[in-house]
């Protein structure tokens, strides 16, 4: 009887796991495709590019986020580790030490902004392409996710996606404009 007993929890043990791993290889999926269509967005290439954050942290700091929201609650950075690529993961020191630097570049650009807005340089008009991006990055990723909505419940609207290229081209090419650093110049936003 003690023999069947014991059989029985180790039976309920290993599937346990099996499950924690099905699960996990599931959301591990799940992350490593949004990674790569997020990561492959031309958008996302040029303000990666023109940002303060190597790719290794922005996919450090993506993944840090993602999961959890995925996962719905609180999860840990070694089950997080497994989600970098390669394949393995990376261990748990290099994830944290990875996304403690992304945190900080992304930290130290937030007090910039600060910075300009406390001694009045955002209140200029040599900032207003900026905000004016923003808003038109939003709306676009607002219309992207309409449609990338609409396209797994098997709704394509060809109307649809003709605007959304339309619209990633006109701000791929403002975004190109205005990281050039004369787009900050008095000369440039009066012309």
């Amino acid at each position: 009887m003690f023999w069947l007993v014991l059989c029985y929890f180790v039976y309920k043990i290993v599937s346990k796991q099996d499950l924690v791993n099905v699960i996990f290889m599931k959301m591990k999926n799940e992350v490593e495709k949004w990674l790569k269509r997020t990561l492959e967005d031309p958008l996302t290439k040029i303000l990666a590019e023109r940002s303060h954050l190597t790719k290794t942290q922005l996919e450090t700091l993506l993944i840090d986020v993602l999961v959890e929201e995925m996962a719905g609650k609180d999860v840990g950075y070694e089950l997080k580790s497994k989600m970098r690529p390669p394949q393995g993961g990376v261990s748990r020191g290099a994830f944290n030490r990875t996304l403690s630097q992304a945190r900080r570049n992304v930290i130290r650009s937030m007090y910039t902004i600060l910075l300009l807005g406390y001694v009045g340089i955002l209140e200029t008009t040599r900032l207003s392409s900026y905000l004016e991006m923003s808003n038109r990055l939003e709306s676009y990723m607002e219309a992207y996710q309409k449609l990338w909505k609409d396209s797994e419940e098997g709704v394509t609207d060809e109307e649809s996606l003709i605007l959304i290229a339309k619209m990633r081209e006109e701000l791929k090419s403002s975004l190109e404009e205005l990281s050039r650093p004369k787009a900050l110049s008095k000369k440039e936003t009066s012309a």
